[in-house]
């Protein structure tokens, strides 16, 4: 059985213009023990379908599903307070931007106890342990003292680690990813892969990656989820994805790699995709 299984997920959001549909009969699942990445440009919808999977997106969103199940529980049929005992606990969430999703008015130890002591029922003294030693797990040096810095006073590699450790805290079952390495140079991107990936094989979590780049895609997962405009438009294992993509939009976003290009001139996916309305004759 999935460890997280999603059947035709849909989110629109009330604006002025109307309904907004920002994901569209999405199907999805992911194992234990799997790393699931889930591409697509930006505005795609991967964000959006986990933060439904989460309970996290504002009042405005409207997501139905036929099925939503998580290790067996029915998210659907789950209240919110029901819902929350599991999110943080059992599925948690590496959001994008570690700066601005920690808080800059609490110290990084403070923030990571908060999880210990709201989920894990720990006292002060286990939970100051058990938080030096995420700190250390997850590569921060000097973690005694580390836990009495606040956000602003840490690097933003640094800070992702923190978020790392805020999220595997409580030994979820299914980490989500959401693009961990944006913003950060190629040397801190690799090390925070190998982090993740790392995690997943040592205590036997599902991953999912949310990202839009091929690189990360091709190095860490398993399988491979391609979305646009909402959309789920091919689903493959990642060899198979690489070697012999099937939907136009996928190589288009191959074509766009930059050991693809032909030319004087990157392909971009606008590019691929009017050449192949052009080929197929259609309008573009």
């Amino acid at each position: 059985m999935a460890l997280l299984e999603i059947k035709n997920l849909s989110v629109g959001f009330d604006t002025s213009s109307g309904l907004f549909m920002a994901v569209q009969g999405i199907d999805l699942h992911v194992n234990a023990r799997e790393v699931l990445a889930i591409v697509g440009e930006s505005g795609s919808g991967k964000s959006v379908a986990m933060l439904a999977v989460m309970g996290l997106l504002p009042k405005t969103a409207t997501v139905t599903a036929d099925s939503m199940t998580f290790d067996g529980h029915d998210l659907l049929a789950m209240s919110s307070n029901q819902r929350r005992e599991i999110v943080g606990r059992d599925v948690a969430m590496i959001f994008q931007e570690p700066v601005a999703s920690l808080n800059p008015c609490f110290t990084v130890g403070f923030q990571l106890e908060e999880v210990l002591r709201v989920h894990m029922k720990m006292d002060g003294k286990a939970r100051r342990q058990r938080a030096i030693e995420l700190l250390k797990q997850v590569g921060i040096p000097t973690p005694e003292e580390r836990l009495n810095s606040f956000p602003h006073q840490m690097s933003g590699g640094q800070c992702q680690r923190v978020m790392i450790a805020i999220a595997i805290a409580c030994n979820p079952k299914l980490l989500i990813a959401d693009e961990p390495t944006t913003a950060l140079d190629v040397t801190i991107q690799k090390q925070i892969l190998d982090l993740l990936v790392g995690l997943q094989a040592k205590h036997g979590m599902g991953l999912i990656m949310i990202t839009h780049d091929m690189g990360v895609v091709a190095e860490t997962a398993d399988r491979v989820i391609v979305q646009y405009k909402g959309r789920k438009m091919e689903e493959a294992d990642v060899l198979t994805l690489f070697e012999s993509p099937k939907n136009a939009y996928t190589r288009a976003l191959l074509s766009a790699l930059p050991e693809n290009a032909t030319g004087d001139r990157l392909s971009t996916v606008a590019d691929f995709m009017k050449n192949e309305a052009a080929n197929a004759g259609v309008a573009p």
